[in-house]
């Protein structure tokens, strides 16, 4: 899998790393295309894949890189999901944490459920 970013770490504090997309055509600097699919505020959860899962792959891996890299959860949330934390905090905060534990779940088992329903 192509990574579609990397993260430049604030030089004084690496915690508060800034996502950077580099692809052109993925540029979540320039959001007219970025993550267009509606998000709900928090994630399915249980152990079936839904259609929601399906349509957000992209964002459960944008996320897992995020964290990964050291992202603040707030530089994620305002650049994938396009809200602003400082003014949305509670909200802004289950969203980033529910999303994230789906995006846990799916590298876990949903990924399998995936490729399940690829070969049928």
């Amino acid at each position: 899998m192509r990574n579609s970013h990397r993260v430049m770490p604030n030089v004084a504090h690496p915690k508060d790393a800034v996502l950077r997309y580099n692809d052109a055509s993925d540029n979540l600097e320039n959001r007219d295309d970025a993550m267009t699919a509606p998000y709900d505020d928090s994630a399915p959860a249980g152990d079936e894949l839904t259609d929601y899962d399906r349509e957000h792959v992209k964002l459960y891996l944008r996320l897992l890189d995020a964290e990964a890299d050291g992202a603040a959860w707030q530089e994620a949330v305002s650049l994938l999901f396009g809200i602003d934390p400082d003014q949305e905090p509670q909200r802004a905060r289950q969203m980033h944490s529910s999303h994230l534990e789906r995006a846990r779940w799916m590298t876990e088992k949903g990924y399998l459920l995936l490729l399940r329903r690829a070969r049928d």
